[in-house]
């Protein structure tokens, strides 16, 4: 199993220096990574570094919070994209979501959706906050607001334990048949955990260990020959 192609590595602490984005970079070429993951504001210093690579650049929308209005993040993925964004990965509005305002979270997606018609658009469902139940409803939402993959966190709920393989396994089983990925984010150290996500039906890894990862995996691999 090719792991790295799993892997975004990712950045998105709110103190980051750039020598920290500049490591992050030679990491993902090094290591032969997906893509990167870090927050708006570096997307076109990201792009003019990885220029010669084929790293994708992904950042976040409406993050990490997922309040922000539809409008403001459908601005958010048009200048991320303008700026050189590959991908993007939006928040969900969970207040809306767990007080059953499905009109406002279908929107708020189909908003962003329509301000990046042809790159990938992630949804992030925070599942900390959700149970089984709202989990699945909104991973229908994101289906039938034209995502092309669902997300399990963010990593920034406080005591939050992140992805989890039943919550992995549970937004697989429920958009896979309509042509979505899945995206696990949130916890991920080791290889381990890395393996048991993605047999849970994870498709990409948000992780800042992903060279841990990476490192473990190819060890795994020589011990096996």
């Amino acid at each position: 199993m090719a792991i790295n192609k799993y892997i975004e590595h990712t950045l998105l602490k709110q103190d980051l220096q750039k020598f920290e984005l500049e490591k992050l970079f030679k990491e993902a070429v090094e290591y032969k990574f997906f893509g990167v993951c870090v927050n708006p504001a570096y997307v076109r210093y990201a792009k003019q570094y990885l220029k010669d690579s084929d790293v994708k650049i992904v950042t976040v929308v409406g993050f990490p919070l997922g309040a922000n209005t539809p409008e403001v993040k459908a601005f958010e993925a048009e200048d991320a994209i303008q700026n050189g964004a590959d991908e993007i990965d939006m928040v969900i509005n969970v207040s809306k979501l767990k007080d059953k305002d499905y009109d406002y979270v279908l929107n708020d997606i189909r908003a962003v959706r329509a301000a990046c018609p042809n790159n990938n658009l992630k949804v992030i469902l925070e599942t900390d906050l959700l149970t089984g139940e709202e989990i699945k409803k909104a991973c229908e939402i994101c289906v039938e607001a034209g995502a092309n993959l669902v997300k399990t966190s963010t990593g920034f709920v406080k005591g939050g334990i992140g992805a989890k393989a039943e919550d992995v396994k549970l937004m697989s089983d429920t958009v896979k048949p309509y042509g979505l990925r899945v995206k696990a984010s949130g916890g991920i150290r080791d290889y381990k955990k890395a393996l048991e996500l993605i047999n849970a039906g994870a498709d990409r890894l948000g992780a800042s260990a992903g060279v841990a990862i990476a490192i473990e995996a190819l060890e795994k691999q020589e011990n096996e020959v």
